[in-house]
């Protein structure tokens, strides 16, 4: 007997499961059209204007710290891209819809980052070797404007921090804003003393805090992308949890793995020699995945036990 539970948005009113799931994904991309809109908007004409600052009073540092928000403001676009995808219903050979996008606009946030890293490094050994004199005020006028911008853009993203996609668009204005706080500083201490060789130590400095927020992106929206099953559940107790249920004596073919960056799936053959499994007793089986392990969607096979593990347990 193959049995299928699986929570649909489409339930009505009365269906108390129903009404969790669909209230369990408000936290999901949905809500941040506006904020991508403003942080786009805002970050794109701040570039405009570093850069030509950077141009007119000679720092290549706000040259930098352009080319950095740049990369963000084209981060942004790629993560509000995905999260619109998410949304569109599953059609043709799509059957999953296209959920899976906001996974890879995450593993796309990562490379930017990494890019981005790469420029500012190349940026300031480019420095060290050639050094120059910048215009100290400029670099803390200019890039105090950033620091307001982009914090101002991280606060929009500050509540969805659960979705990897968000995460990645928090996680680069936030590094944007601490970007740009090194500028301002760079610039405070070359007025005060006159040194420009503070500017690409500094620079280095950003660089490190940057570099630990990818790796720990990359490595996250990889596992993903690999569908390896969300760090937050454990298997082994996903797996005693089902075998707990009345009637069931072993569980077999178990598999989690994330649908989106903020929905996960599941699928388990239960062995139940002694009784059939009824409606309930499944709708009541996913609405106890749900609730302890977060897992929206969950299909599970009954099988009578006379052939256990027909097809290779696992």
């Amino acid at each position: 007997m193959h049995a299928h539970a699986h929570h649909n948005h489409a339930h009505g009113a009365s269906d108390c499961h129903g009404l969790r799931n669909a209230h369990g994904h408000h936290h999901g991309p949905a809500n941040f059209g506006n904020a991508f809109a403003i942080g786009i908007g805002l970050n794109l004409t701040f570039v405009v204007i570093e850069a030509a600052a950077g141009f007119a009073y000679g720092s290549m540092a706000l040259v930098a710290d352009a080319g950095h928000n740049l990369s963000d403001v084209l981060a942004l676009v790629l993560a509000w891209f995905a999260s619109i995808a998410a949304r569109r219903p599953p059609s043709g050979r799509f059957t999953y819809g296209f959920k899976s996008s906001t996974i890879l606009a995450a593993l796309g946030n990562a490379l930017l980052l990494a890019f981005a890293i790469g420029v500012i490094l190349i940026e300031t050994f480019h420095r060290i070797m050639t050094p120059q004199q910048p215009e100290g005020m400029a670099m803390v006028v200019v890039a105090g404007i950033g620091v307001g911008i982009n914090a101002l853009t991280a606060m929009l993203f500050m509540r969805g921090q659960e979705d990897i996609n968000i995460r990645g668009a928090y996680l680069h204005m936030a590094a944007d804003a601490l970007v740009s706080l090194g500028v301002v500083v760079a610039g405070v201490a070359i007025i005060v003393t006159g040194f420009s060789w503070i500017d690409p130590l500094v620079s280095l400095v950003i660089v490190a805090v940057i570099g630990w927020g990818t790796w720990g992106l990359a490595r996250d929206s990889l596992a993903m992308g690999l569908l390896a099953a969300p760090a937050r559940i454990d298997l082994a107790e996903v797996k005693a949890h089902l075998a707990s249920f009345d009637g069931v004596t072993a569980v077999h073919d178990l598999h989690v793995w994330p649908m989106s960056t903020t929905e996960t799936a599941l699928t388990a053959h239960l062995v139940m020699p002694g009784r059939p499994a009824s409606d309930s007793f499944l709708r009541d089986l996913a609405d106890s995945l749900e609730t302890r392990f977060g897992v929206g969607h969950s299909t599970l096979q009954v099988e009578s036990g006379e052939n256990p593990c027909g097809h290779g347990c696992s």
